[in-house]
């Protein structure tokens, strides 16, 4: 087992949640990564759509359970000593798939190795091992101060499921909005002026988003309502009156996490193709919606495959973008969306 040593650290991490086009829905989800030598591990591991078992909506005493369980100050909860990583964002079920690894202590260190997925109580490494992955030694006390941060409160836990309030001129998709959001774990409020809403009240939201015929005068006044409530607000003006381009945009304002772990770092779409930008290997599924002239919506999926690091041109099928076009792109853990401009890309 190699001597050398890895750094530890946690980052607080989200999946975004999202109205697919098939339908169906995907939870959104607030958890703490696990960041070893500066980037988080889920990237290290094949594309998957996992959260870590920290997670913000589960309850304080088993946050805690979980924490104490990495430090192992309670029995591994599987064979071989054998702890989850990585389980399903939808729920706690084994038999959905989860990453798993050896946590033992070596002296004042300790080593997570022999990585592995698993769906039932036991491992096979030779069939599903992550070869290459690991073993990672780390300081005990860098180790045991970053975990035990979360429960000291130094750190906190992960602030609690999400607020937006939605201001807009149309009631209707306003209500669909809201309803499309709580569908998905996060809370939605509509009011058509912040500034009468309590102080104490806006303080509860991580973001208010606005319908594209609200003024930049009326959105400049919202704002200012937070500013004197003293809360640090994201803001989203509507691309167009799409559901799930309007979620899409809104699950991007919550999401806090550095620039450097996130997988999907850009969009732009123009002159018949897209440019997606990402930091490591995935799969990225991008969806086409547009508005024809009786301003009914329109929407296409045109790519779904997996891009390696850097930033790829992608063709687009000019009937998915015709007239008024937006893309949304999606990765396991995040999400893009941006306006089709024409005449160049944005």
């Amino acid at each position: 087992m190699s001597a050398a040593y890895a750094t530890f650290g946690l980052a607080s991490a989200m999946r975004a949640g999202g109205v697919l086009a098939d339908g169906g829905y995907r939870i959104h989800r607030d958890f703490v990564d696990f960041v070893v030598d500066g980037r988080p591990l889920l990237f290290r591991l094949s594309d998957l759509d996992a959260v870590s078992p920290l997670a913000s909506d589960v309850p304080p005493a088993i946050f805690t359970a979980h924490v104490r369980a990495l430090l192992l100050e309670t029995e591994p909860p599987l064979p071989d000593g054998r702890f989850v990583i990585y389980g399903c964002p939808e729920c706690e079920d084994l038999a959905c798939g989860a990453v798993t690894a050896v946590i033992e202590r070596d002296g004042e260190d300790y080593i997570w190795r022999d990585f592995a997925w698993q769906t039932d109580r036991t491992a096979d490494l030779e069939l599903n091992g992550y070869h290459g992955i690991g073993p990672f030694r780390f300081h005990g006390p860098e180790y045991r101060a970053a975990l035990a941060a979360l429960i000291d409160g130094a750190n906190g836990p992960p602030a609690p499921r999400r607020r937006v309030l939605l201001i807009g001129t149309r009631v209707a998709v306003l209500a669909r909005l809201a309803a499309a959001l709580r569908t998905i774990g996060i809370g939605a409020d509509i009011t058509q002026d912040a500034r009468e809403v309590a102080a104490e009240e806006l303080r509860g939201y991580a973001a208010v988003a606005f319908g594209r015929a609200v003024g930049e005068a009326e959105r400049a006044a919202v704002l200012r309502a937070f500013d004197r409530a003293g809360v640090e607000v994201a803001h989203v003006v509507g691309l167009a009156p799409i559901v799930p381009l309007l979620v899409a945009q809104i699950e991007h304002a919550l999401d806090r996490s550095p620039l450097s772990q996130r997988r999907l770092t850009g969009l732009a779409a123009g002159d018949g193709a897209a440019e997606i930008e990402v930091t490591s290997a995935c799969r990225v599924r991008v969806t086409a919606y547009r508005l024809d002239r009786f301003h009914r919506t329109h929407e296409q999926d045109v790519f779904d495959g997996t891009l390696e690091p850097g930033r790829h041109r992608l063709a687009l099928d000019p009937t998915a973008v015709k007239g008024e076009a937006y893309l949304v792109a999606r990765t396991a853990q995040g999400v893009l969306a941006a306006p089709v401009t024409r005449g160049g890309s944005g």
